[in-house]
Order: structure tokens, then sequence, then C-alpha cells
């Protein structure tokens, strides 16, 4: 008996062998992906690029082009008060989506020759991103930035603004130069499709962008940045634009919720629809809807829809909930759902385009150079060529917001350059080029000065001065990342609205 025992035993212990052999290549899925194309995680991204709901609270509301008279979770330029659940998303947006992924791409690609073109990609997409971030706060993390996995750096220090644009010029510079047609061709992007003759532009006229911010800081750095961009080569046409696309899959954050939660609580500011207004701007009806005689949100229906920019009535600025239903009463209008409001059908749709660098822009820019006399050129042409340019923008936004090509010429012959009030003019015009791209409205306004706004005049305002500064750090750096929050405070100044960024 003990023998069969040994005899069972060992035939047990051979068949447990015999079914272990080749055990894991069993459990193995041979369909699964065991690393990922860096190339998608660059278009990872770049849809992330796309600019936050937020935006509409702050940034276009500072620069007084929609507002709405609610408090709450809406709380924001509209009263020129802080509000850090919305001034908080473009740091998460840029730094979790963006940024994380453009450091994985170029940490992924840097020594590998035949990736060449992705690893400058990736960087020009990063320096295009810390602008936002670094004229959205002034000094952020920076050059220690997303290693939070490459490098287990889970608290970076913060860089100070001047040595962060330093890097950037650096960057998009040796970038935008060190792409190669000759070499393999990233097809799976979906910015540019590979294009390297767009890339380079795209980099180029970011360049251009950061070198005249720098107007009043670096004149010197400033002028040789913009010579720079402009040897190196920018947009031309509004086929070179850098444009996220949406879809019902993927949509548009400002349109997702200017058409649900908040459809009835954002309006059009009179000082922008009085200034399309007042120059006969055609780009009005593109832009505008006034829902005539809507006494609620339900009643913004399209029966009453009017885009004739003769109907069309921006909300004043300076107005909570009360101070809009009594204007809307002095005005005669049927109730504040009456007032003008950025076409959710059009504009603000659900899945519209987000433009973030655009050959209307880079011409206005261009225009200034060429104004200071750091670039060669007619400056009223590129004027002419940015108002024209972004005109015909407006039908890649949505068919419906085309503008005939006789509508632009009126206005261009009827609005001619002027080099005596060329920056005023220039700048103005770069105001409407930037409309529902709110943080480059918003850098542009505080570097220029124009337009030549009158503050907000909300009685209940936190700020000290007439105008938001900046936005505040996120809750969450004060909690996980206290110290280096604090000496970047310390250096820069109160995390505040009113603190000055460079």
């Amino acid at each position: 008996m003990k023998n069969l025992f040994k005899y069972i035993f060992l035939l047990f212990s051979l068949f447990i062998l015999s079914c272990d052999d080749g055990f894991d290549n069993l459990n193995i899925n041979k369909n699964a992906a065991t690393a990922i194309n860096p190339a998608f995680i660059l278009n990872n991204a770049v849809i992330n690029a796309s600019f936050v709901s937020q935006t509409v609270q702050y940034e276009m509301g500072i620069v007084q082009q929609v507002i709405s008279p609610n408090s709450g979770v809406l709380t924001g330029a509209n009263y020129n008060q802080d509000n850090r659940e919305a001034t908080n998303q473009n740091w998460i947006r840029y730094y979790r989506a963006v940024v994380r992924n453009t450091v994985d791409v170029i940490n992924q690609t840097k020594d590998v020759p035949t990736r060449s073109n992705l690893y400058n990609m990736a960087r020009i997409l990063q320096a295009f991103s810390y602008i936002i971030l670094t004229d959205s706060y002034g000094d952020i993390p920076y050059f220690e930035a997303g290693e939070g996995y490459i490098k287990q750096l889970t608290s970076p220090k913060y860089d100070a603004q001047k040595d962060i644009y330093a890097d950037i010029i650096k960057e998009l510079s040796e970038a935008s130069a060190a792409l190669d047609a000759s070499k393999v061709i990233e097809t799976a992007d979906l910015l540019y499709g590979g294009d390297i003759a767009k890339w380079k532009k795209f980099g180029y006229s970011t360049l251009l962008r950061a070198g005249m911010r720098l107007v009043k800081i670096d004149a010197a750095l400033a002028q040789s940045t913009v010579q720079k961009a402009v040897a190196g080569g920018l947009m031309t046409a509004n086929t070179d634009n850098a444009i996220v696309r949406h879809d019902a899959n993927y949509t548009n954050a400002v349109g997702q919720m200017l058409n649900s939660t908040e459809a009835a609580n954002f309006y059009m500011t009179a000082p922008f629809v009085d200034f399309l207004k007042n120059t006969n701007d055609p780009r009005l009806k593109a832009f505008a809807v006034r829902y005539v005689g809507a006494k609620s949100g339900p009643e913004q229906v399209a029966a009453k829809a009017s885009t004739d920019p003769a109907t069309q009535i921006g909300m004043p600025m300076g107005l909570d909930n009360t101070g809009a239903v009594a204007k809307a009463k002095e005005l005669n209008l049927a109730s504040f759902y009456d007032f003008t409001q950025v076409d959710r059908t059009r504009f603000a749709k659900n899945t519209a385009s987000m433009f973030l660098v655009t050959f209307a822009q880079t011409s206005l820019l261009l225009a200034e150079a060429i104004q200071r006399g750091w670039a060669s050129g007619s400056a009223a042409d590129a004027f002419k060529n940015g108002i024209k340019a972004h005109m015909e923008e407006c039908a890649i936004h949505d068919a419906g917001s085309a503008i005939a090509a006789a509508d632009i010429t009126k206005y261009t012959d009827a609005n001619p350059y002027d080099a005596a009030k060329g920056l005023e003019q220039i700048n103005n015009q770069y105001w409407i080029a930037c409309f529902m791209n709110g943080p480059e409205a918003f850098a542009n306004f505080r570097r220029s000065g124009f337009p030549k706004l009158t503050p907000n005049p909300f009685a209940g305002k936190a700020i000290k001065g007439d105008f938001i500064h900046r936005l505040t750090y996120p809750n969450s750096e004060i909690s996980v990342n206290s110290d280096k929050v604090k000496e970047a405070i310390a250096r820069q100044g109160a995390d505040d609205l009113d603190t000055r960024v460079w």
C-alpha cells in the first residue's frame, strides 16, 4: 500500500510539472500593447491643449468680451473676486494632461534619431503650453515639472518667469529650426498630420508671440526674438492655423458649458458689442445672437433668435443678478435673458474648434513688429491681412458664421491703418482676433494696454487695483507643495489677483 501511495504521488507531481511548463506563456495576452507609440501620447497632449471652460469666467471676463451677472460657482471677473475652484483649471489641465504627456514624449524620443521630428514637435507644444501657464500664474514649476513619473520628483521648485521665458525662447528656436522634412514624418500627428512646414510655422509664430510678450520687459531680447521668428518663417494663411478640432465624442469645453448648465448665464458685454457695432464690424453677426423678448432661459429658442447686428445689446459690466434685472428693465428689455450672447449654435457650439495660434494673430503681431522697426515690410499690409484672415477664419468656426468677401473689403477700406495710432489699432484688432481664446486675449491686454477698457465698476470687488493681473495658485499646490509655493510668493508677491506677473 505504501508503494502504491508513492507511485500515485509521483504521477501527480509529474502532472503538475507538465501543466506548469509553459504556464507563463499561456497567460500572456499576445494581442495586448506592451508600449504606446509616443506619437499617440503627443496627440493626447494636443487635444488637451484646448482651452478650459473657466476661461469664460476669468480671462474673457477680464478683457470684457463675455460676462455673467451670477455669483456662486460663476464668481470670477464679473465681481473681480477670487474663486479658486475656477482659477485652478488652467493649472490642472495643462500640467496633468499636456505637460505630463509632452515630457513623456521628449523623454522617450530625445535619444532616438529616427523620432527627431516627434521630439521637436513635443518641445514646441510644451513651450506653447508653458506660455499659457506662466502668463496665467507667474512663477511656476518649469525645469522640474512633469518629472514625477520619470524621476519621482513630486515637489518641483517654482522658477522665475524671467528664466522660464528665456528657456521657452530657446526651446522654440531650437525645436523649430531642427524640424526636418527629410527625416521620418509623424503621420499620426493630429495637429498637422506630420506636415513639417506647418509645424515650423507654428513654432516660429509662437516664438513671435513669446518675443512680443517681452516688449516692456526686455526690449533687446524682444527684438532679437522677433527677428529670429520672422527669419524662420511665420504663418502665411489660415491653413497654417494651430487648431484643436472637436467632435461629439471630444467636445469643446467652453461650448459644452455654454450649451448645458450655464446656457442662459453668460452674455456678450456692452463694451465688446458696442465696439463692433460702432465700426460696423461684420464679425458681430458672425459671433452673436440675441433671443429677442426672452423672459427666461427656456425662452431662448430659435424662434426668438436674431443675429442682426442692429438688434444686439451687450450686457453692461458691473452687474450682479439683481442689477442685471434692473438694467434690463431700464433698457426696456423683457429680462436680462434678452441681452446678446455668443451664439451657442455656431461660435460656441459643442463641436467648435479651438484656435491656439492663428495666421490672423500672427499677422497683427507682425504689424506691430514692423511698426516698431523690428521687421521689414508694410505694417499697413500686415494689419489688413490680420483683419481679413480673422474674418475669413469665422467660416472655419462654423459655415453659418462665414463673412462675405465684399463685407470684408468694405470693413478694411473703412478702417485703414494709421501709423499715428498704430499700436492701439493693432491691439484692438488683436482683442477681436482672440475672441474665444481667453488666455491670449488676457495676456496681450496686460502687455499692450489695449483696448482701453473702463474698469469693471462692481462695488463688491476684492481687488485693490482696476483689473485682475493674474490667476491664483490651486489650493492643492498650497497643500502638497507648500514650501515651494511659499518661495515663489516671497519672490513674486502675494498669491492674489492683484500681484503682477512679469
